[in-house]
């Protein structure tokens, strides 16, 4: 089993921020963790001196990148996303979808399962993202209209019949999607409220079956008012609740985003991208679901309609951006994107955080939270620069 050593790092554990420490990789797992940097004399040893390790981030919600889109249903499309979000220190993540004709559904995760089996380049998919089809007209954002439709189970069981579907968002007023809870919860899944007008009661009582998300927390759903919480009231009030949030500073207002931290606390709120293809492009004209959207100056909209459709979001950008509007230091800002998103999901004992056991997913940030290198189960898949000398 190879042994890799970080050297000179100040690394970020769950307890402490440890200072020119040394960090030991064996195999897929971190070791240990030395303060004195020491290591073992086979060990392949690499010096960080000048950069802070951290988890590896992970985005439980996002489309697509680089010119690549979840719904393609290529191997091509899933490892181009997975290259790109490794420059940005995700280290796993859940591709999503959009609402869309069932075998268009099957076919993505499909090959999200065919991906998941086969060799990997750059962050890890941890399985699906079911946005839809099962939401609710009234707050489609841009979700395609014509395909959004009531859950069905004969349907929805062949979409789950991959065994990778590890997060559904959907509109718990319906019936039908109520009745989805339980089956989605029996299947290992993680069950959010997204794209829904439902009242506070409705969001409560879809709690007791086991809903325990909230999908991009303001956007696509019903709004707070003093004396109708609606899905936003019960989504800040209720601690069963991890609420997802963009912070692309264009979705939410820095205030907005201050407000929602306030409420969750850092233990409750999940940094998310909800990027599209367009991420890492140019501004212009893409496709989102069979629609076109317009970027411009970071803003993806429909071109038809004035509706947000997804972002160009970046997780490293997500992270200085929740540090500057909340005022949090990175140690207290970080859960967000690592700790948090894998307890979300149920993963937390293997990932999110540096300790002993734990999968080797890391990330080095320089002094001014650039990504200078991110490392999977281990190996290193994306260098800035060779800051990971020998």
């Amino acid at each position: 089993m190879k042994t890799l050593v970080i050297k000179n790092a100040r690394i970020v554990t769950p307890q402490q921020v440890i200072e020119e420490a040394a960090i030991v990789v064996r195999g897929e797992r971190i070791a240990e963790i030395r303060s004195d940097n020491t290591y073992p004399a086979d060990a392949a040893v690499v010096d960080a001196s000048g950069c802070t390790i951290v988890p590896g981030f992970i985005d439980v919600h996002v489309h697509g990148a680089a010119g690549y889109d979840t719904m393609d249903a290529t191997p091509e499309a899933l490892h181009g996303m997975a290259e790109f979000f490794a420059a940005h220190g995700v280290t796993s993540f859940l591709p999503t979808t959009v609402t869309a004709e069932h075998t268009a559904l099957l076919a993505a995760i499909a090959n999200v399962a065919q991906c998941q089996q086969s060799y990997q380049r750059g962050a890890r998919i941890l399985g699906v993202h079911l946005e839809g089809p099962y939401l609710s007209e009234v707050h489609p954002g841009a979700q395609p209209v014509q395909h959004i439709r009531p859950a069905d189970r004969a349907e929805y069981t062949q979409l789950f019949a991959q065994d990778n579907i590890r997060l559904i968002s959907l509109a718990p007023e319906k019936a039908e999607n109520l009745a989805l809870i339980e089956y989605a919860r029996s299947q290992g899944a993680v069950v959010a409220v997204g794209h829904s007008a439902a009242s506070y009661d409705d969001v409560m009582q879809a709690v007791k079956a086991g809903l325990t998300q909230a999908c991009h927390t303001f956007n696509g759903m019903a709004g707070l008012h003093h004396r109708t919480p609606g899905t936003v009231g019960a989504v800040l009030s209720c601690d069963d609740i991890y609420a997802q949030v963009i912070v692309d500073l264009i979705h939410l207002h820095p205030a907005v985003v201050k407000l929602l931290v306030r409420a969750k606390g850092t233990a409750r709120t999940v940094l998310i991208t909800d990027a599209i293809r367009a991420a890492g492009l140019p501004d212009g004209i893409y496709d989102l679901g069979g629609q076109s959207v317009s970027v411009r100056q970071g803003v993806v909209s429909l071109t038809h309609g004035n509706s947000l459709a997804g972002s160009t979001l970046t997780m490293d950008q997500a992270l200085r951006n929740v540090m500057k509007a909340t005022g949090l230091p990175l140690v207290e800002a970080l859960p967000m994107a690592t700790s948090v998103p894998a307890r979300s999901l149920g993963l937390d004992a293997d990932l999110g955080s540096i300790l002993p056991d734990y999968l080797a997913d890391l990330v080095l940030l320089d002094q001014n939270l650039q990504v200078q290198a991110t490392i999977v189960l281990g190996n290193v898949v994306y260098q800035a620069t060779e800051v990971l000398s020998q």
